[in-house]
């Protein structure tokens, strides 16, 4: 049977279907549509023209949190902020101009208000205010900029405060074979600061091999000119007059610590201080003693520690200061601390400004006051404790020039510093008894104690004080004692030297069973132009007028020649023990400082540089000696 289905959306209206899909609206319809756009037009027309002005109860500079406004580059961790990295300089430039565009804005709001004119106009009187200001800026940045150069010229006119110090030139030796030597360490010299000057001006040390400039840790980041300041003196005192006028331009004009960053306390000390104080001392330029006093002052903070012992490393810009990491749990260094003494009493005795002596005599007092453990100084202290750190004494690296500091102290006073000579003298005696041995070769050296017992090894920085204990014997009890004694350790480190294939001494050697005064470890064998051998050297020449101290010192004129000169300047050696060792590349500037000053000085007369009136400090730069010097004695006139 078949089965009628009707459609599903079918519609009947009184039994009649109505038709699907109707295309058209009713009148009735578009009524109601018509009168809905008519209302909205309505309600949006009263809205713009009826409703209240906010602007002047809303204001943008009501607006609170800025800061807050801005996207947070790193997002949202658990409701807090990540905040943005420091580095992210970019960013805050980003906020900077935000807070500036809120500030014009306002700005503009309030002249528009105040003057009664709409915000173009106030825009247009803001925008010709800021052209005027802008105009001011760059006339104010073109004055500074003058004036700069202004000071530049004033630094570069020479005012000096005294003639300079007695035997700062001169010198030369009447025998023309040891004048031919002296004018040949003169002739290196210029090519080591030649070079330098022709392939690192203002970089911190030469590269000499690669032609490039140089810097180590010691001096941050940036270029801070070492090899000029460190290297100043000795040309004046070599009389050449050009290259030293040529640094010392750059020293007045270029030469600034601003934007320094962290390094180390005591090389700036003893190259900076050290330096810019002998040049002062030398020409009298008083522009060298503003530069000094501007440098010391950089370091200060190193000594605001609880103890007054001074931190190793400071940051020139923040002011912030810490200690080595490998030192001891955190402790200063005895070579380091103990080694400001002769700059910071002679810059408060130029300067009349006391707070330099009175860092270093507190460090004096510490030290004079704590027990030293069998009359030894070890090589750590801690800064915050006063403490003693782990036990080690050496006369060579970490504890070298603190005991040559005191013995100068003492002479640079005027024989004065009574306290100075006193540390010594107990210093020396313990060091005698406790650490200086007789190989069996018949050798004399200074071993190292370290926890309990004798390392019977000696560090080529140790050989310095074969000079040391010479020029303090006269002033001992037993001069004849410690003369012998520093010609023994000035045999000893001459030994080291001729046993090695290249006639340079290594870094450090040893007294190990057949081994005597030799190298046995990899580590020890280089050489970066030492100059602590020649030094000594110089020292048992003057004392004693032995030829042959002057003979050794012209063998390592020889020997730093023929394996250590380049095209470029001076570098190191990887092996003192090879024929032909391989080249460090590194022109250090305690080369220009030390080495080639002590060389020079062998083949010179006494009147030059004379003991009597001057001291080095440990990077070679002499210093007047109070009552024996007219530095002084002409400024208390």
């Amino acid at each position: 049977m078949a089965a009628y289905v009707l459609p599903v959306s079918q519609k009947f209206i009184n039994g009649v279907p109505v038709p699907q899909g109707r295309k058209t609206l009713r009148l009735k319809e578009k009524y109601i549509i018509l009168l809905v756009f008519v209302t909205f037009g309505l309600v949006c027309f009263g809205a713009f023209f009826f409703l209240p002005d906010l602007r002047d109860r809303v204001r943008l500079n009501n607006i609170r949190g800025v800061d807050e406004m801005m996207i947070p580059r790193r997002g949202i961790d658990k409701g807090q902020v990540i905040k943005h990295d420091d580095e992210h300089v970019h960013l805050n430039d980003e906020k900077l101009k935000f807070k500036e565009q809120v500030n014009r804005d306002v700005n503009i709001a309030k002249i528009g208000k105040k003057l009664n004119i709409s915000e173009h106009d106030a825009a247009n009187i803001k925008k010709s205010i800021d052209s005027e200001k802008e105009k001011i800026a760059n006339l104010r940045k073109e004055e500074e900029r003058r004036k700069a150069e202004e000071e530049k010229e004033k630094e570069r006119e020479v005012e000096t405060e005294h003639e300079g110090g007695e035997g700062g030139q001169g010198g030369a030796p009447s025998d023309p074979e040891v004048k031919k030597k002296r004018d040949k360490v003169r002739e290196m010299m210029k090519h080591a600061w030649d070079n330098y000057e022709k392939y690192a001006w203002g970089a911190n040390e030469l590269r000499p091999i690669s032609k490039r400039g140089h810097s180590a840790s010691i001096f941050g980041s940036l270029s801070l000119g070492a090899t000029i300041i460190d290297a100043a003196d000795t040309l004046y005192i070599m009389e050449l007059m050009d290259e030293y006028q040529k640094a010392r331009d750059w020293i007045a004009t270029s030469f600034t610590f601003d934007g320094a960053n962290e390094l180390s306390a005591f090389e700036t000390n003893i190259r900076f201080v050290g330096g810019l104080l002998s040049l002062y001392a030398l020409t009298g330029d008083s522009m060298y003693k503003r530069k000094a006093i501007s440098v010391a002052d950089k370091l200060l903070p190193a000594f605001n520690t609880p103890s007054g012992i001074p931190q190793s490393m400071v940051n020139t810009k923040t002011g912030s200061a810490r200690n080595w990491g490998w030192a001891s749990g955190g402790c200063s260094i005895l070579a380091e601390f103990g080694s400001f003494h002769l700059e910071f009493v002679y810059l408060s005795e130029i300067s009349g400004n006391s707070v330099y002596k009175d860092k270093v005599m507190k460090i004096r007092e510490v030290l004079n006051s704590i027990e030293k453990p069998n009359g030894l100084y070890p090589n750590y202290l801690n800064p915050r404790t006063g403490r003693w750190g782990q036990s080690h004494t050496a006369i060579g690296a970490l504890g070298d020039s603190f005991y040559e500091y005191l013995i100068k102290s003492w002479l640079q006073s005027g024989k004065k510093d009574d306290l100075a000579k006193k540390m010594y003298d107990e210093a020396v005696q313990a060091i005698v008894d406790k650490l200086v041995k007789v190989s069996p070769g018949g050798l004399t050296y200074v071993a190292e104690y370290k926890s309990g017992r004798l390392e019977n090894k000696m560090d080529h920085l140790g050989c310095f004080a074969g000079g040391m204990f010479a020029l303090g014997a006269k002033y001992s009890d037993n001069e004849e004692k410690y003369l012998n004694l520093g010609a023994g350790i000035s045999n000893t480190c001459h030994e080291s030297y001729v046993r090695s294939e290249t006639k340079l001494g290594p870094e450090a050697f040893r007294f190990d069973g057949n081994t005597e005064a030799k190298s046995i470890r990899q580590n020890e064998k280089y050489y970066i132009l030492r100059p602590e051998v020649v030094e000594t050297h110089f020292y048992m020449w003057r004392l004693t007028k032995e030829d042959k101290y002057r003979d050794w010192n012209w063998e390592a004129v020889q020997a730093l020649e023929k394996h250590c000169r380049v095209d470029g300047g001076y570098t190191g050696v990887r092996d003192v023990y090879q024929s032909s060792p391989s080249q460090d590349d590194v022109q250090q500037s305690f080369f220009l400082a030390e080495a080639l000053k002590y060389l020079y000085l062998t083949f010179s007369d006494d009147s030059l540089i004379p003991l009597d009136k001057w001291v080095f400090n440990t990077e070679a730069h002499p210093l007047p000696i109070q009552g024996a010097n007219t530095v002084i004695e002409k400024k208390e006139k």
